[in-house]
């Protein structure tokens, strides 16, 4: 009986939030200003994803062949150890191998005779033995005569110094196409048969399946290390024609970006180059965040990033430069998703996309300042006369 009560209760409550669920998507898809535009964007997202789906299939499936041509060539030349490699494809291959086990292979010289291969060049005490260690590996590979230059940091050794591409783990790095298919198949029967079941097993496993899901479909880090591992960075280029003068006007006060931006409800300015934003987030819930400028030069660029407490971390910069008959107007933003991939996943299918809406804000602006034209979907009518934005005829 007791055992009863409670799968009742469990039961009522699965449909008290399934109905909640049902009812908030369909006042997000009726609503009288938007709703159309969100059924419309909905269907195009459907047919876009079918699409892809397709595409991603085949680069799959071509993927997983070669991987598994690979895997048979390896095994191969394992049962053949004793085959002897010609010295050029000998190097090659200790080449490739030294690419993937330090992070600057650029400055290594490798010379191979007779199975032997010499390794010259600097290199860092921290990756000096897996280095010796993976050429030893290689096939083909009898003996390794060890002439590099060990330092034990990179200070005043240029080929050591400068941008490096570290070693990532399959947790961190991007995935395959191959591998984002078997993750994604996996991940959501995973999900699926954690949902079926009951009690922490259940739970446990779709949690995992849930995780694997929306790590394999973002292919970004679901535990990065550090916050600039974890952040989106967008960047949109375009030409407006206007002076450098008119565009600036219009982006540094941005008070008025309601009325060309249709996710930005209000900006207030604080003073002391500061602002607090509202602004439409997923399912048309409110996110508001307050932000500081940190550069400002006229006609040139501004710079901002968000305040510790925001809840969408971000950051951005705007530059104007003159082009033609007109100015160039480059934007970077990055922000940082809240719940890293999975948060990421949940706003892209709740429509709240943020490169798509940088994309239509920038295009709105651009009509706005260029023809003087407001656009009919923008968070805030077109202000009365005599109170026009500035920066626009």
């Amino acid at each position: 009986m007791k055992h009863k009560t409670r799968t009742e209760h469990e039961a009522r409550w699965t449909k008290w939030l399934g109905g909640a669920a049902v009812g908030a998507l369909a006042m997000y898809f009726s609503d009288p200003e938007r709703g159309r535009r969100r059924r419309a964007l909905t269907r195009d997202k459907m047919q876009s994803l079918v699409t892809q789906t397709g595409n991603a299939m085949d680069v799959a499936r071509r993927d997983l062949g070669n991987r598994v041509q690979g895997l048979r060539a390896r095994a191969f030349h394992l049962v053949k150890r004793d085959e002897h490699a010609d010295d050029p494809v000998l190097a090659a291959r200790v080449r490739a191998r030294i690419g993937r086990a330090v992070s600057h292979p650029h400055p290594i010289h490798v010379a191979a005779h007779d199975s032997c291969v010499t390794l010259t060049g600097p290199i860092l005490a921290s990756e000096h033995q897996q280095l010796i260690k993976a050429v030893r590996h290689v096939h083909g590979v009898r003996e390794v005569e060890d002439m590099l230059t060990v330092h034990e940091n990179a200070e005043g050794i240029p080929a050591l110094q400068g941008n490096h591409r570290t070693r990532e783990s399959a947790a961190t790095a991007y995935w395959p196409p191959g591998l984002r298919a078997l993750a994604t198949a996996g991940g959501g029967f995973l999900a699926l048969y954690g949902l079926r079941r009951r009690g922490a097993a259940g739970t446990l496993l779709g949690t995992a399946g849930l995780g694997l899901l929306a790590r394999s479909l973002t292919n970004r880090p679901l535990f990065p290390n550090g916050a600039a591992s974890q952040s989106v960075h967008l960047t949109k280029t375009l030409h407006i024609s206007a002076s450098p003068e008119r565009v600036y006007d219009m982006w540094s006060d941005y008070k008025h970006f309601p009325y060309f931006m249709s996710h930005v409800k209000e900006v207030r300015d604080l003073g002391d180059g500061r602002s607090h934003w509202t602004v439409t987030g997923p399912a048309g819930m409110p996110i508001e965040w307050t932000a500081r400028m940190t550069e400002q030069k006229p006609m040139e660029k501004l710079a901002w990033h968000t305040e510790e407490d925001a809840p969408v971390k971000h950051s951005g910069e705007v530059h104007f430069e003159p082009e033609m008959t007109g100015t160039r107007v480059t934007v970077h933003l990055s922000y940082q998703p809240p719940a890293g991939a999975v948060g990421h996943v949940a706003a892209s299918l709740l429509g709240a996309s943020p490169k798509r809406q940088m994309d239509d804000d920038l295009m709105r602006m651009k009509s706005y300042i260029e023809q003087g034209i407001a656009p009919h979907d923008a968070a805030k009518p077109f202000p009365p006369l005599g109170e026009q934005v500035a920066g626009v005829q």
